[in-house]
């Protein structure tokens, strides 16, 4: 699998998705979509200059937007893991042991995502509740790329997880949950 950039211009990694290669896949288009959600917020807020929490909203989707970019690359990286533990030989301990902590790693990224995504949609439905009717529409479009975002995350998580007890996997589907009540609350804004 070939390792990819977010300098590279945005037609190469439309391109690198589309291709034959396992990655960038799922939990790097969360990712992305996740951020460039975050960038619509601060937008939109930037724009509602009357609002007098638009500052504070634009500060936190910046800096979400600037912790969630960096995962589309980490998970791409996590998934390699999993795919190098996959070509250990079959029917081996090793092997076995090795794909199932790959997978437990690779099930960290697209969680982080989720929670990324929950808190994007929350300061979108804010946006588009206190912000003025022409900045609506992009709030409302940035909640519901969040909530894609965390509810294709999580559905990674429990893919990764597997059948195992793991309490990240319900995180995930409430993190996902709370994306969906946001995006909610933004189209229904005045």
């Amino acid at each position: 699998m070939a390792s990819f950039s977010l300098e590279e211009p945005l037609e190469r990694l439309l391109d690198r998705i589309a291709s034959d290669e396992p990655g960038p896949a799922g939990g790097s288009v969360a990712a992305v979509a996740v951020a460039m959600a975050a960038g619509l917020v601060a937008m939109a807020a930037r724009l509602a200059r009357e609002w007098p929490q638009a500052s504070e909203v634009v500060e936190r989707a910046e800096a979400l937007r600037l912790l969630v970019a960096p995962l589309a690359v980490a998970d791409a990286e996590a998934y390699a893991k999993v795919l190098e533990a996959r070509r250990l030989p079959r029917g081996s301990a090793a092997r076995e042991g090795e794909v199932a902590a790959a997978l437990s790693r690779a099930a960290d990224v697209p969680l982080a995502v989720a929670k990324a995504a929950s808190e994007v949609a929350t300061l979108a439905a804010l946006v588009a509740q206190a912000g003025s009717a022409p900045l609506r529409g992009d709030a409302v479009v940035a909640a519901e790329i969040a909530g894609a975002g965390a509810r294709g995350a999580a559905e990674l998580v429990a893919i990764n997880l597997g059948d195992r007890d793991d309490a990240r996997a319900q995180r995930a589907q409430e993190l996902a949950a709370s994306t969906r009540e946001a995006a909610r609350r933004a189209a229904g804004a005045p």
